[in-house]
């Protein structure tokens, strides 16, 4: 996201009405995903389903030996091998859960917003390492979605004019057409998923 500070319009009202997902399809402008941004987010998948694919096997190889040690009576023996073989299981399914989840997000909309980027300090909700959040604004200043911003420094109070695309999940992808680095234009292969797009410091753009 934007490493400026904001400085264009000095904000005082505190967060007002936000809009809901049926509000936001209807009122908002939007457009899909290109071929190339959904590429960039395939590659970042199957990046990460390579890495799940030996704890998916591990845990096919511990459940085949737990059926066969119970065929054969060893019933004794299968809460071992039955455990292991959940383990690697749940390893699988949490590695593969923000993959898949930013996969799918790709086929639902990007909003663009001819609005306001609103900056507010952390409050008592925010998580660890927050320094704060990060909003749309319509130009009624009425919410249209929130994230959370992470770095070392609280994020001043303030708000700028600015056209704004964005996701649900990804958060701001560009402002007044400048990328915000959510959508790399490059990646290491398996850099897509492993981190939330909004767990990311402001200065890192």
């Amino acid at each position: 996201m934007q490493s400026n500070s904001p400085k264009a319009i000095a904000e005082t009202e505190r967060p007002g009405v936000r809009l809901s997902a049926l509000e936001r399809d209807h009122l908002l402008i939007r457009r899909k995903w290109t071929r190339a941004e959904r590429k960039i987010v395939l590659q970042g998948f199957w990046g990460r389903f390579a890495i799940a694919i030996e704890p998916i096997v591990c845990g096919a190889v511990f459940a085949a030996l737990t059926y066969g040690l119970y065929a054969r009576g060893l019933w004794f023996l299968t809460p071992i091998f039955g455990s292991a073989a959940v383990a690697f299981a749940i390893y699988a399914f949490v590695m593969l859960i923000a993959p898949v989840r930013a996969l799918l997000q790709t086929f639902g909309p990007i909003y663009i917003v001819d609005g306001y980027v609103r900056y507010r300090e952390p409050d008592s909700n925010s998580e660890e390492g927050a320094n704060g959040y990060v909003a749309v604004l319509l130009h009624d200043k009425r919410v249209c979605y929130e994230w959370p911003s992470y770095g070392d420094k609280p994020l001043p109070y303030g708000t700028i004019p600015a056209l704004v695309e964005f996701s649900e999940y990804g958060a701001i992808h560009t402002i007044d057409g400048r990328p915000t680095g959510v959508i790399p234009k490059t990646h290491a292969a398996l850099g897509i998923g492993s981190v939330h797009p909004t767990k990311r410091s402001l200065d890192d753009v």
